[in-house]
């Protein structure tokens, strides 16, 4: 038997993921946003890319200064692609790919300036509405500073959590100093500010109302019983009736667990939907891309010709070159995802047209395989497309990877049904309470009434997943506040 090195030759087939691909794969889960900053960046990366806008301004400068005469008209592409290049034949960059960048054609001086809207005054941020406070209230230098390094370690929500003895050691001052500067800090406006925990948070608001009184506090104490509704107990504890439980209740509810948000309000992302779902007057659906989400970029063939022609060597040759397939592939890669986008949100469409008719109710079980297909399409590929995609119908703004949900059987033997569409029936059972609260028990045997197939766990899994308390937690709800 021959152990020793030999040299084969084989031949084998293998599937390369080229940095393109990979880069492709990327576009298809890129939300709208993720993409319009990718594109931003390749604008300014690549001398050969051009915003539509910039184009059609230079076609129009082209046309003007073109002589109708000559008969040497320029193709439409390389004309629009123009983005108002000048110059008098060859051009000269100094052998340097840095200066074909930055001699690309330019906005004017002045068209970037900001807008009104951006020169407005913003509003006082908690941090600076405290460290204001701070230098009215607290005289001495020493605990100014304490008091703004406590500050910085607020969070949005006004709440905050220092290490007193790290500080006191950093400081080099007693721990109870601090102390006595976090509790200046904690009669600032808002109440409740700078508390440590949302106990200590609500006392201090109530404190402030004068209304911390010892059952108040007993109360304060026992949250987590407050939380599960264990009336028994907390009028026990408290050394009050149900009515005056009640009424003490009402008063936590109406305080700010929150306070700092006042100031520094969390802003929700405004959703901006790929998708634009209407109803057209023959009873059919049209189905198009949000163009406002489609980043626009051309390929501008004239300032390619232009700066190749300035080439003097290889490395600037191949660096061109590589710019104009860069730039080539970004426009395809774009086309071809938005294709993808509504071939696969019409197929969605096509597939849920009751839900979009009649409602959740109607949400039909879909898993990817049923769209990938129906389209010609890998799983994997619409799991992709599906990911940050919103499509705006008549009955709200939906991602699309909400029109994909398990099935529950039916009963009687006919068409599963959507789980979603299983909690919204849930849902409705328990908003629908009337004085009698339905047991988990109950509800089940309401859904199968209706030809649902569904287990108790399963009906307390959904339950607890919309933060629906139990029917046991709603009884004592009920009873606390009737």
């Amino acid at each position: 038997m021959n152990l020793g090195p030999r040299l084969d030759l084989r031949q084998t087939q293998a599937l390369v993921m080229t940095p393109q691909l990979q880069q492709a794969i990327k576009l298809l889960q890129y939300s709208n946003l993720e993409l319009a900053q990718f594109v931003e960046g390749e604008l300014e990366a690549n001398p050969l890319l051009d915003r539509p806008e910039a184009a059609e301004e230079g076609a129009e400068a082209l046309a003007e200064a073109d002589d109708p005469q000559s008969g040497a008209s320029e193709d439409v592409e390389l004309a629009i692609a123009a983005a108002g290049a000048e110059g008098d034949g060859r051009l000269d960059y100094g052998g340097d790919p840095a200066a074909w960048q930055a001699s690309k054609p330019r906005p004017a001086p002045g068209e970037d300036l900001p807008g009104l809207e951006q020169t407005l005054s913003r509003p006082t941020t908690l941090r600076e509405h405290l460290l204001e406070q701070l230098a009215i209230d607290i005289a001495d230098p020493a605990d100014r500073i304490i008091g703004a390094e406590l500050i910085e370690m607020v969070d949005e929500a006004g709440y905050i959590a220092p290490d007193i003895a790290a500080l006191a050691t950093r400081f080099g001052c007693p721990a109870a100093r601090i102390e006595r500067v976090l509790e200046r800090l904690q009669q600032f406006d808002p109440p409740g500010i700078c508390a440590r925990s949302l106990k200590e948070c609500l006392a201090l608001q109530l404190q402030d109302r004068n209304r911390l009184d010892p059952a108040m506090a007993a109360l304060l104490d026992h949250l987590p019983l407050l939380a599960s509704r264990d009336i028994g107990s907390l009028t026990r504890i408290c050394g009050v009736d149900a009515g005056d439980l009640a009424a003490m209740v009402a008063e936590i509810k109406a305080l700010d667990p929150k306070p700092g948000l006042a100031f520094d309000p969390v802003l929700a992302a405004p959703v901006i939907p790929d998708v634009l779902l209407r109803a057209l007057p023959d009873g059919t659906w049209s189905v198009e891309l949000n163009s406002d989400t489609l980043p626009r970029v051309l390929v501008n063939r004239r300032y390619y010709a232009e700066v190749r022609g300035a080439t003097r060597g290889k490395a600037e040759r191949e660096y061109i070159a590589e710019r104009l397939q860069q730039a080539n592939w970004l426009v395809k890669a774009l086309h071809q995802r938005a294709t993808t986008i509504l071939k696969v949100a019409r197929e969605i469409v096509r597939q849920q047209d009751r839900f979009f008719r009649h409602g959740v109710q109607y949400l039909k079980p879909l898993v990817l395989r049923d769209i990938a297909v129906e389209i010609g399409m890998h799983e994997s590929t619409v799991s992709r497309v599906t990911a940050n995609k919103f499509i705006a119908s008549p009955r709200g703004i939906f991602e699309l990877k909400y029109f994909f949900t398990a099935s529950v059987a039916s009963t009687r033997g006919g068409a599963a049904l959507s789980a979603e569409a299983v909690r919204f029936r849930i849902r409705s059972l328990i908003d629908g309470e009337n004085g009698t609260v339905l047991s988990d028990d109950r509800i089940v045997e309401l859904l199968h009434d209706e030809g649902v197939a569904i287990a108790r766990r399963t009906v307390a899994k959904y339950r607890e997943a919309m933060h629906i308390p139990s029917s046991v937690q709603r009884r004592r709800s009920h009873s606390l506040f009737s």
